[in-house]
């Protein structure tokens, strides 16, 4: 039991210095651990309230101490406005946290995005082409949320505003 307790200790610890998103693998490695312990480890430590996000590149911890401010858009667009949307957002300094679907049968699929800057929309847009599996608005004709996170209350009504002008924005 102790050994479990100073292994998600330092798994905070690691994902607390890094800058970058780590991957379930090199936390396996750096812990000696299998990668299914770590998913183990984070989904305990996520029941105990630590903000850890799973991104396509890795595991990052929110601690950040400054007030945030969040708010989820209802929005279509088609594959090909994905950049657009997103950019949108990002260059009125807001942060993507995630996608949200509604499907059929598995009801509400969400998946963390955590997407801060132009190179991390366009690191995801290659993934999205690379991928077999496609985007997750394919499975609802283009409807889904993101919830945003940015600095200040103004910057999410700019973010609305510009979504709402550019028709992306479901009222």
């Amino acid at each position: 039991m102790r050994d479990g307790q100073e292994r998600r200790q330092q798994l905070i610890r690691i994902l607390e210095n890094s800058t970058e998103p780590v991957s379930g693998g090199s936390l396996a490695k750096m812990l000696h651990v299998s990668r299914q312990i770590i998913v183990q480890d984070i989904a305990l430590l996520r029941a105990v309230n630590e903000e850890i996000f799973a991104t396509p590149r890795g595991y990052v911890l929110d601690r950040r101490m400054h007030k945030r401010y969040r708010r989820s858009y209802a929005v279509n667009h088609t594959r090909e406005q994905i950049v657009d949307e997103l950019y949108t957002i990002i260059d009125n300094g807001g942060k993507v946290l995630n996608v949200i679907v509604a499907h059929d049968v598995y009801g509400q699929i969400q998946a963390d995005l955590i997407l801060e800057t132009r190179e991390d929309v366009d690191a995801f847009n290659v993934r999205i082409r690379e991928s077999k599996a496609g985007p997750l608005l394919a499975m609802s004709d283009g409807n889904h949320i993101h919830t945003v996170e940015a600095s200040s209350e103004k910057i999410l009504d700019n973010i609305e505003e510009d979504l709402k002008a550019k028709g992306y924005l479901i009222s």
